[in-house]
């Protein structure tokens, strides 16, 4: 069990650089997203996160898409005081 706890860490800190990754986000979320959601999946399938962790980096994932798209309405919205 200690291997699991040691290797945990690492890999879930790897994953959080990732989804704290802004400029990428913004730039191509899309691909951003589906990238966050294979790393949380491959981390699940290898039994490093538990189901309900991974729930929670599927959900993180898409607010950090759902984010980056607002972010690029409000950038290609028109300026309301033009």
């Amino acid at each position: 069990m200690a291997i699991v706890i040691t290797e945990k860490k690492p890999a879930v800190d790897a994953w959080v650089a990732l989804l704290e990754e802004s400029a990428t986000l913004l730039i191509s979320p899309g691909a951003h997203h589906k990238l966050l959601v294979q790393r949380a999946s491959a981390l699940h399938t290898s039994q490093i996160v538990s189901p309900e962790e991974y729930g929670d980096m599927l959900e993180l994932a898409d607010g950090a898409l759902a984010y980056a798209i607002e972010a690029q309405l409000d950038l290609n919205a028109p300026d309301s005081a033009a």
